[in-house]
This record gives structure tokens, sequence and C-alpha cells, in this order.
């Protein structure tokens, strides 16, 4: 019997928010608890040992002076102790720069470099403190005096765009012209300035150019992600369109991990003006299912804040938001799937925990035909003790590009 002045409506939805809150509990527990700082200050240091991602090119020296001047989880500090190793390099780059000649500008370009990834790592893997909001701005800035001094010259582009401003970074091969360019978007933790470093060299010695972006909700994108971001990489088709430099029959699009979902979407929402695509362990649909989600993560493959580098490039913080918003990224949702593409070449691990593989034989059972590359014993972005990131790029990516691209 329900008690006078209760309604059957305010019971009802105190049910529905009584589930809701159930649900909540449930996804959470699900969810494997975060390292303590003693078994993540472990997991750096021993990737930062064997040169795994995102540790690449670090000191190990250096990095565990960083981790000795840490003594909690607090982003601020974590920030700060990186930032301490990145203001060394800095200044050690801006005084060679000042030596003027050819040694002291190879040292410093090092110098900057290293800047760049002390200052980045302690941005990492997203901007959710003031202190990792002001070691991104200075990892930019270490990057900018680095992309200076580079041969062949890096470009950095800015255009307009809805008010605000889209940022890249062009580098052409040397006596190619016009030169095939491949746009390479980075992913979730892995911005344009890491795309430069890692694959940059691998894209000029096989004779390429590539214009390096963030994706949407990371690193200097002027929007978030919504169904429609893809607006903005036909925007920069539209810009290198206009180059003489740049053959606008050679453009190839790259995607990395989340940045792979782009390449994907692109391949099917611009065929007609790009010659070849790589999707490179990008989601796809099983991704965005609220079981996978809470399944992945959870993954120990990841180091530490999963979530909010996830849920921070739709623009939400709460569990909830974060899970609703993903299935309308669907691209079998979309009802994009069966249609025609450019040549594409599909890449990841069988053992992925993070984005799942079936996203990747899902799109490789549609529409047009397509090349793969799966490592059977490779996690996500298909690496593993024998295939690292640089090496796939190198043996297994750069090539076919430079197969699709070619007169």
């Amino acid at each position: 019997m329900i008690p006078n002045g209760i309604s059957r409506l305010w019971l009802g939805r105190m049910a529905l928010a009584f589930a809701g809150v159930l649900l909540t509990a449930s996804a959470i527990a699900q969810i494997a608890p975060a390292r303590t700082w003693p078994e993540l200050k472990e997991a750096v240091q021993e990737r930062v040992n064997r040169q795994a991602y995102p540790l690449t090119g670090m000191d190990a020296k250096d990095v565990a002076e960083i981790l000795g001047r840490i003594n909690s989880l607090d982003r601020d500090e974590w920030a700060r102790s990186w930032s301490m190793t990145g203001e060394k390099y800095l200044n050690e780059g801006r005084a060679h720069e000042k030596k003027k000649d050819r040694h002291a500008r190879e040292k410093a370009r090092e110098a900057y470099l290293a800047a760049w990834r002390y200052f980045g790592f302690g941005a990492w893997p997203t901007q959710n403190s003031p202190g990792k909001k002001e070691a991104h701005g200075r990892a930019i800035e270490a990057f900018r005096a680095y992309a200076a001094l580079a041969q062949p010259k890096i470009e950095v582009i800015r255009m307009p765009f809805e008010g605000k401003e889209i940022t890249g970074y062009l580098q052409l091969p040397a006596g190619v012209r016009p030169a095939p360019v491949v746009m390479s978007v980075g992913g979730l933790d892995s911005y344009k300035e890491f795309v430069v470093e890692q694959y940059g060299p691998i894209y000029q010695a096989a004779g390429l150019g590539y214009l390096a972006l963030d994706m949407p909700g990371t690193g200097e994108s002027p929007i978030k992600i919504d169904p429609d971001s893809g607006r903005i990489y036909s925007r920069l088709i539209d810009y290198l369109l206009t180059r003489k430099d740049i053959d606008p029959k050679r453009i190839g699009f790259q995607g990395v991990s989340w940045g792979g979902y782009w390449a994907a979407r692109m391949a099917f929402l611009e065929k007609d003006r790009l010659r070849a695509v790589t999707y490179w362990a990008g989601p796809v649909d099983m991704y965005f299912s609220r079981e996978w989600q809470i399944k992945a993560l959870g993954t120990r493959e990841y180091l530490f804040d999963l979530f909010p580098a996830r849920a921070g490039v739709y623009g939400v913080t709460e569990l909830e938001d974060f899970l609703a918003y993903g299935p309308k990224m669907s691209l079998k949702a979309a009802g994009l799937l069966g249609k025609p593409t450019p040549p594409m070449l599909l890449v990841n691990g069988e053992r992925d925990s993070q984005v799942p593989i079936d996203d990747l034989y899902l799109l490789l059972r549609s529409g047009s035909p397509k090349d793969a590359w799966v490592n059977p014993e490779g996690g996500h972005i298909g690496r593993n003790k024998e295939w690292s990131d640089l090496r796939i790029m190198r043996e297994v990516v750069a090539p076919w590009f430079a197969r699709q691209l070619k007169k």
C-alpha cells in the first residue's frame, strides 16, 4: 500500500534512479582498480628500460630521477617532476642554438626533442589538472623549437576553422615535387608531435611527405569528438589540394589507435580524394559497446588514467555519460561499412585489450577488398617483443603506402 502523499509516479522515478545507481555501481565494480603509486612507478621504469611506448626515446636514468621526486598519484606532482627535467633539456637546447654552428644546431635539436618528451609525458595521457595543462603548453613550445631546426623543413600549418584554428605539421621529402603526402593522425594520447618524432623519419625514408595531425578531442584540435568531426579532415584535404608542391592524386590517410577510427571513417567519406588509407588498431563498432568499455577500462596494458583520457575526447566526465555517448560513433550504426573505399591496409594485434580485434575483422569483411596485417601474438597496435610500433611502421605500413602512392 502506498503511503498518503506519495504518488506512484514518484515511486517509479525513485525506482528508476535507484536502478541507475545500481547499474553504475555494477559497472564501476567490474573495472579493475588503478595502479597504486608503487605499482605505477615500477611499470613506468620497466617500460623505459625496454624502450616501450609511451616512453620511447627517454633516458632510463632521467626517468628514475623523475620518479624519485614523486610520492603519490597527484597529477600536479607528476607534471611538476617531469617538467623539471623538461626544463633542463629546453635550456640546454637554447644554449646550443646560440652557438650557431652545425654541430651545435644538431645538439640543440636533440635537446629540444628530449624536452618535448619529458614535458609531454608530464602532461600524459590527458590534461586534466592545472599542472598537466601547463606541461602540455611547455611541450608544444619545446617541439616548435625542434621543428624550426629540422631538415627537411617542418612547416607549422595553421588554418582557420569554425572560428578557431587547425594546427598541423607538414614535412615533404627532399627532391620530390609534387610530393605524395600521408595525412597522419595520432591517437588518444599520441598527439601530432609523436607522429612527427616516431613516424616522420620513416615516411621520409620511403619518399613520402606527411601532414601530422591531432584527432578531435586531443592536443590542439579545435573540436571534440562527435559523429561529424571528420569534417576537420575534409577541410584539410581541401587545403592540400591548393598546394602546387603536393600531388593531388597521391594523398593518403593513416590513423593509429583511436586515430584509426578517423582513417576508417574518412576512407568511406573521402574515397574519391584519398588514394590509400591505413586503419591501424582503431575503433569501429564493438569498441563503443558498454560491455567492451567496462572490460577494457581495466586493462593493465594502459598505464593510468584511461577513463579520463577516453571520456575527455567526448567532453564528458561521468561514466554513464561516457558509456551512453560511445554508440553514436559506431561506423556500423552510421551505415558506412558496406560502402566502397580506396585501397585500405588494416593493422592490429590479435590480443589487443584496448580495442577489440573483432572491429578489424568486421571492417575487413565489409565493402571493398582490403589488405590486412595481424600479429597473432600482438597486443594493441600489433606490438609485442618482436614487433615494436616502429618496426611495424617501417616494415609494413610505410612500404604499403609507398606502393600505393607511387606515380
